[in-house]
C-alpha cells in the first residue's frame, strides 16, 4: 500500500474516532442553584461511575439558572424558588422537585456551640431590618438564658446573587413577621438594608467563618460540610426545631404536591411539632419542545438514576429523597409535557 494513503487514511480514522469519543463523552450541563450543589455533586461523580456519562452543573445561584435556561444556554436550569404556573406557560417551561432540604441559620459567636442558642423569625426579621443590632439585646438574651451573649454588633451576612436560599429565607420571615412582608418582601434578590454580601451558599458560609459576631443563612449541607454553629428555630407550632433530615421530612409530608399547580409548592412554616420551619425543595427547569431530544432524554435519565439510587446519598447530606408517589407524578409529568419538534414524547 502507498504510504502517503496509508496515512491519510489512518488519519480519517483517528478523526473518526476521536469524533465518536467526544460524543460519547459530551456532559448534559445544568446551572442554577447553590442549595442543592452538594447533592447534585455526589450524585454525578457516582452516575459517572455507573454509566461513564457526566453531569456538568454550574452553581451560580437560582436567578442565573433562571435565566440561563430562558436563554437555552444549558440543558436545564435549577432553582429553589419555583415559578408559578403561568410563568411557567409564558416560557415554555415545566419544572419539577428533585430535592428536598433545609435553609439554617449560622452564627460566628465564642463560647456558644452548635444547636445552643434559640431564634425565632421575629428576631431573624428584626436582625434583617437593622432594628436588633447587638448580640445582648433583650430580645435575643429573653430566649436564651445560661449562654453569655457578647455586647457586640451584629454583623448581618446576606447572599448577593439572586438565590432560592434567599427566596425560602425571606418568604419564611415575609409569613412570619408583616413589618419585614411590608419593609423587604420575599423574593431571590432583595434590597437589603444592613449587612455583606457572599456569592452563593459557599460565599455567606466563608464570610461568617472569617467575621466574628456574624449571623448568615445557608443550605444545610453548607453547615455540616464545614462544621458551622447553627441555631434552634421557632416552628409554626411554638417549638424549637433542631435542622436534620427527620424536620425536613416532618415538614415535608405537610405538602400536597397533587394540588400544586405546575408543582409550585413552598415548603416554608410548615406546621407540625418535628417540623423544621425553612425547608424547601429545590427545582429543575426544562423546555417543553425540545430541540435537542437526545440530550433532554439524558437529562431525564440522570434524574430518573438519581430519584431510584440517590437516597442513601441524600441522606448522608441531611438532605430529603423523594417519596415514590412524588418521583411518579414526575415521571408522568415527564411523559405529558416533554416533547420533540414533531410532538413525540421525549421520555
Amino acid at each position: 500500500m502507498n504510504i502517503n494513503r496509508f496515512v491519510r487514511q489512518l488519519i480519517i480514522i483517528s478523526g473518526l474516532a476521536a469524533g465518536f469519543s467526544s460524543v460519547q463523552a459530551a456532559d448534559i450541563t445544568g446551572a442554577g442553584a447553590t442549595f442543592p450543589y452538594p447533592i447534585y455533586a455526589k450524585w454525578a461523580e457516582a452516575y459517572k461511575k455507573a454509566t461513564g456519562n457526566g453531569l456538568n452543573y454550574q452553581s451560580i445561584g437560582s436567578g442565573g439558572g433562571i435565566k440561563q435556561i430562558k436563554a437555552k444556554t444549558v440543558d436545564f436550569g435549577a432553582s429553589d424558588m419555583p415559578l408559578k404556573a403561568d410563568e411557567l406557560t409564558a416560557e415554555g417551561l415545566i419544572q419539577f422537585p428533585a430535592i428536598i432540604g433545609g435553609v439554617v441559620p449560622i452564627v460566628n459567636l465564642d463560647g456558644v456551640a452548635p444547636g445552643k442558642l434559640k431564634m425565632t423569625g421575629d428576631l431573624l426579621a428584626g436582625i434583617y431590618m437593622g432594628k436588633i443590632t447587638k448580640w445582648n439585646a433583650p430580645e435575643i438574651a429573653a430566649i436564651n438564658p445560661g449562654i453569655k451573649l457578647p455586647a457586640e454588633d451584629i454583623s448581618v451576612v446576606h447572599r448577593s446573587d439572586g438565590s432560592g436560599t434567599t427566596f425560602l429565607w425571606t418568604d419564611f420571615l415575609s409569613k412570619v413577621n408583616a413589618d419585614f412582608k411590608t419593609a423587604i418582601g420575599s423574593s431571590t434578590a432583595v434590597k437589603w438594608p444592613v449587612g455583606l454580601g457572599g456569592k452563593g451558599n459557599e460565599g455567606v458560609a466563608a464570610n461568617v467563618q472569617r467575621i466574628k459576631n456574624s449571623i448568615g443563612y445557608v443550605e444545610y449541607a453548607f453547615v455540616k460540610k464545614n462544621k458551622m454553629v447553627y441555631t434552634q428555630l421557632k416552628n409554626a407550632d411554638g417549638q424549637f426545631a433542631e435542622p436534620d433530615d427527620d424536620s425536613f421530612k416532618a415538614a415535608a409530608a405537610n405538602g400536597d404536591w397533587s394540588k400544586a399547580p405546575g408543582m409550585y409548592l413552598v415548603l416554608t412554616n410548615q406546621p407540625g411539632k418535628a417540623s423544621w420551619p425553612i425547608t424547601g425543595a429545590s427545582f429543575i427547569l426544562m423546555h417543553k419542545t425540545q430541540d435537542n431530544p437526545a440530550e433532554a432524554k439524558e437529562v431525564l435519565k440522570f434524574f430518573d438514576w438519581a430519584f431510584k439510587n440517590g437516597g442513601a446519598m441524600a441522606n448522608e447530606l441531611d438532605y430529603v429523597a423523594l417519596p415514590p408517589a412524588l418521583v411518579k407524578q414526575i415521571q408522568d409529568s415527564w411523559k405529558a409535557n416533554l416533547k420533540d419538534a414533531a410532538g413525540k414524547a421525549v421520555w
